[in-house]
């Protein structure tokens, strides 16, 4: 072989080399676009799911307890459900006793632990009491909550509900 041919085959094959090095580069960096996509779909799949279960969480009042207990026990699951169940009439019958009503909303929450079947995360709330205590007047309520959430059945749901700081 002379020298300009073994040139050319050297040329070829580093070529070569380039464009199976840049295939593998494209190839993985589709995987890492595919696996940032999935994580964040599964981020904004959790903060939804927290996020309306908070949301009823906050909002309950005397004159539709029972659906605002059930919409808690709709995003529940596990202990937690078990738990909210059997202590749902209660919770009602004080509503009414007390004719309490509580309406809040979420005003920022964040992912603090995340995995495709379990996940945490903090939500503060911001809204208002109103019940025989406060003599009708609403009075101003601000939670910090830590929510717990598992993936059953192709949804997130609540396995636990805990206030953290202070209000």
């Amino acid at each position: 072989m002379t020298s300009g041919a073994r040139w050319l085959t050297a040329l070829v094959v580093g070529l070569l080399l380039v464009a199976l090095l840049g295939a593998a580069l494209v190839v993985r960096t589709h995987h890492d676009r595919a696996d940032a996509q999935v994580r964040q779909e599964r981020y904004g799949e959790v903060l939804a799911a927290a996020d309306r279960e908070v949301t009823a969480f906050v909002n309950l009042r005397y004159d539709r307890a029972d659906p605002s207990v059930a919409a808690v026990a709709a995003g529940a699951t596990g202990d937690f459900r078990d738990h909210y169940d059997r202590s749902a009439a209660r919770v009602a019958h004080v509503l009414r006793a007390h004719r309490s009503t509580m309406t809040g909303q979420v005003v920022w929450s964040g992912v603090v632990a995340v995995s495709p079947d379990r996940a945490t995360v903090i939500a503060a709330t911001t809204g208002t009491v109103a019940n025989t205590s406060t003599h009708g007047r609403q009075e101003p309520r601000h939670f910090r909550l830590r929510v717990s959430l598992v993936r059953e059945g192709g949804r997130w749901l609540t396995s636990d509900i805990r206030f953290v700081g202070t209000s």
